[in-house]
């Protein structure tokens, strides 16, 4: 029981056997979530800040939810109404903060390293919800208990990530968490949006959506990041939905019992289209319902509490 760190920071050399205690556990709180009520006591008496720099609807409302969930006591942050708009230091920021008798800090921001730097001024448990192009772990986590809740198992299964890779964190969360549980992992996109000498992560490339989607299992749609269209990583919308969008089309190469996944918010007509986005074999909604229940478990495990229910309901 337990994890061998006391932060969640990223994916990347997390082992096998921790992701699937975290998966495992995940299973016992997607069926909390089935009950009429839904809130364990699991972790009163605890308080964990929400620390969010960046803007964020599902995940700082999912990780919000997890918390009451578990009957942790709540405290949300947001830089633009705090101290530092007044210039006040993040290290000090926090430090205050956890001066307040905090024990667990769910931190996005858009600096790569920020949830490791809190590491190194806190006493409390670090979870990142994201920092910037590096990793978003939990998205990660969630997309993989989703995959295997309906496969069973995600070994020696094909999935592809398509889309602006060289800006998402959600898919390098995905690549190190996919390949340590047994995966073949893909990923596609134009080459502008492609991560330098991205053979590295040990991933197969392509340039060409109809070549990747031959023989896949899991196709997840990564968001094309809109506000970076000015810098000309590609040439129109247009063009992209021609060349990358999903449609009907192309769902014929993919091997049966194909899933659709979209970490969201969607752009609908762009990367893929409403039918397929709403289809039987999109799990979109799905994703965003088991991601309450990994967060639950990530906060659980992350606490060093012995049992989900361990104190009298």
């Amino acid at each position: 029981m337990g994890l061998a760190s006391r932060h969640l920071l990223g994916l990347e050399g997390v082992s096998a056997e921790d992701l699937t205690e975290i998966l495992d556990t995940s299973v016992i709180f997607r069926e909390i979530l089935e009950r009429p009520i839904k809130k364990v006591p699991t972790l009163r008496g605890l308080t964990v800040l929400n620390l969010f720099y960046e803007s964020s609807t599902r995940t700082r409302i999912s990780f919000e939810l997890a918390e009451k969930r578990l009957s942790a006591d709540t405290i949300n942050f947001s830089a633009s109404t705090s101290s530092v708009s007044e210039g006040e230091s993040l290290r000090d920021t926090v430090q205050n903060i956890e001066a307040m008798k905090i024990d667990m800090v769910v931190v996005r921001h858009k600096s790569a390293g920020t949830p490791y730097f809190l590491t190194q001024c806190l006493n409390s448990n670090i979870i990142n919800a994201g920092d910037g192009a590096h990793e978003h772990p939990t998205q990660g986590l969630l997309d993989m208990f989703t995959i295997r809740q309906k496969y069973g198992s995600l070994k020696g299964l094909r999935v592809l990530l398509v889309g602006d890779i060289k800006h998402s964190r959600v898919a390098r969360s995905n690549i190190w968490g996919l390949k340590t549980m047994g995966a073949d992992v893909a990923i596609c996109g134009p080459s502008t949006l492609l991560p330098y000498e991205a053979e590295r992560f040990g991933v197969d490339v392509y340039t060409n959506l109809n070549e990747a989607l031959e023989g896949v299992d899991v196709v997840n749609i990564l968001r094309i990041q809109l506000e970076r269209q000015q810098t000309g990583m590609f040439p129109s919308q247009r063009e992209y939905t021609h060349l990358f969008g999903l449609s009907n089309e192309r769902l014929k190469r993919l091997n049966k019992n194909f899933t659709i996944m979209h970490p969201g918010p969607i752009n609908r007509g762009v990367e893929i289209t409403s039918e397929i986005a709403d289809s039987n074999s999109s799990v979109v909604l799905e994703q965003v319902t088991n991601g309450q229940a990994v967060r639950m478990a990530v906060l659980y495990l992350l606490s060093g509490k012995k049992s989900v229910t361990e104190e009298n309901e």
